[in-house]
């Protein structure tokens, strides 16, 4: 019987065959791979627990917090500190970065973290996940602190991203630049296996995922592009196309990856809302990068979402991601 290949398998190859990450990115991402399982044993446990809920407080973003915003965030940033792989962590759900902290050995790179994506599923037994990317540490940071500036780099350098969602199975779903593999938890073994490899979307499709409850809201190009779509057979697609919307970036954007689809969740017009909804950096960025790595694309509506050069920790975007050749279709009405 042909054993499947585990993570840390996977990891060894991509570092000795591939030259694909040195020990460093290996080690630490095997690291972020644990704190996932323990999160995700978490989420599992948590109306037994009294973790359902929100807390009397928001995070940055100015969005209320729930129980397991802050507990996840914890377990990512407790299991990461002392490894001595990362020079810094940055969060959706704190306000700045993380330092690691002098008492401990420090690495090279920088991880940046959602550390509960689609929380408002919570409470409903919905689909949520973790997502996380990696990036270099600039060199000038060799002897002094990390500053916010050190984490703002394009997309385009990110070494490795991924995420972690916690449905029927619990999945993670990596890219280190070679492809995009997926590992599903043994819950029996404790151990991460690939059961899937090389990911492909498909450039064609008949599904996309939007909230249509904003359509309102937004603007011109992308409402004349949904109504495209919304025509179906008897519209200028002249085929019928069906809409998934699960509340949850990784849920919708797994459904891309195995199956095919667009996601969009483009800026409009309500305030604060004005450049897009999604953080660049947590969820955006390393989603773009799985995305490529799959053959699909990812742009703010209009440009490649991994050539943005961002300007906060925080910044937000509008995306559209998925299959080339629906991407490409509304950019080109961004012209029209």
């Amino acid at each position: 019987m042909n054993r499947r290949k585990t993570l840390t398998q996977f990891l060894v190859e991509q570092q000795r065959l591939e030259h694909a990450m040195p020990a460093q990115l290996r080690l630490l991402i095997e690291v972020v791979a644990r704190a996932c399982k323990v999160i995700g044993h978490t989420v599992n446990k948590g109306a037994i627990s009294g973790l359902l809920g929100s807390l009397e407080q928001e995070n940055v973003q100015g969005e209320v917090q729930k129980k397991l915003d802050v507990i996840s965030n914890d377990i990512l940033l407790e299991a990461n500190e002392w490894g001595g792989h990362l020079a810094a962590m940055a969060s959706e759900e704190m306000d700045t970065l993380h330092p690691i902290p002098n008492r401990l050995p420090k690495g090279e790179y920088l991880l940046i973290y959602d550390p509960i994506d689609g929380s408002s599923n919570i409470d409903v037994n919905g689909i949520v996940g973790t997502i996380f990317s990696v990036v270099k540490a600039p060199e000038s940071t060799a002897g002094r602190e990390v500053i916010e500036a050190d984490f703002l780099q394009p997309g385009r350098n990110q070494v490795a991203a991924g995420y972690a969602i916690y449905g029927p199975q619990t999945l993670l779903v990596l890219t280190v630049g070679t492809g995009v593999y997926v590992f599903s938890l043994d819950r029996e073994m404790g151990s991460w296996v690939m059961t899937s490899e090389r990911l492909t979307i498909p450039p064609e499709t008949n599904e996309f995922a939007i909230n249509m409850a904003n359509e309102r809201h937004w603007e011109l190009p992308v409402r004349k592009y949904i109504d495209e779509l919304m025509a179906g057979a008897d519209g200028p697609r002249q085929r019928d196309f069906n809409m998934r919307w699960m509340g949850s970036m990784v849920g919708d954007v797994h459904r891309i990856l195995t199956q095919g689809g667009v996601f969009l969740y483009p800026r409009d017009s309500r305030p604060r809302m004005e450049n897009g909804k999604l953080r660049l950096m947590y969820e955006a960025n390393p989603i773009a990068f799985l995305v490529e790595q799959a053959g699909g694309k990812a742009t703010d509506g209009k440009s490649r979402i991994l050539d943005i050069q961002p300007n906060s920790l925080h910044q937000r975007t509008g995306v559209a991601l998925g299959s080339s050749q629906e991407i490409e279709r509304l950019a080109d009405m961004q012209y029209e």
